[in-house]
């Protein structure tokens, strides 16, 4: 999710709720404690050079349960962060820890707000040997089994 899209969303919003991969929803007394730029650059398996951009938010929670963040107030800490490190409209990633610290890519259900896993990949496949999924499907196909009798 990009930010014009969670400022749109949060601005027809009563009360803001961040459900996990599980299914279960991030204590309601959590607050945004970083919003953030984060730049990446980094060389893949392959030696090309790249760069990667994110939002991040940190999401944390502590005793503090008297308080709870409204969708207006996290709109204004938005507005102020593209303001004070002229963030531009680009995809949120989002930490939190529960036993390890997790980051995530955003969505949202129409209610909550949907953290989800981020996968590693190989940027360089063809570099590495690793062959396009449609080939690796097709050899799994034709192969010949022990046992499968089409030997």
């Amino acid at each position: 999710m990009k930010l014009s899209r969670i400022k749109e969303i949060l601005k027809n919003l009563n009360n803001i709720a961040f459900q996990l991969p599980d299914g279960s929803l991030v204590p309601a007394h959590f607050h945004v404690t970083e919003v953030g730029k984060i730049n990446k650059q980094f060389i893949d398996c392959g030696g090309t050079l790249r760069e990667e951009s994110v939002i991040n938010f940190q999401l944390w929670n502590e005793n503090d349960y008297d308080h709870r963040l409204h969708p207006e107030k996290l709109v204004h800490i938005i507005e102020l962060s593209e303001k004070k490190l002229g963030l531009t409209d680009e995809e949120i990633e989002v930490e939190y820890q529960g036993t390890t610290i997790g980051k995530y890519a955003l969505d949202f259900d129409g209610t909550n707000f949907l953290l989800i896993n981020k996968q590693t990949d190989c940027l360089a496949k063809s570099a590495c040997g690793i062959p396009a999924k449609k080939e690796l499907e097709l050899a799994v196909k034709n192969t010949c089994t022990p046992g499968s009798g089409c030997c």
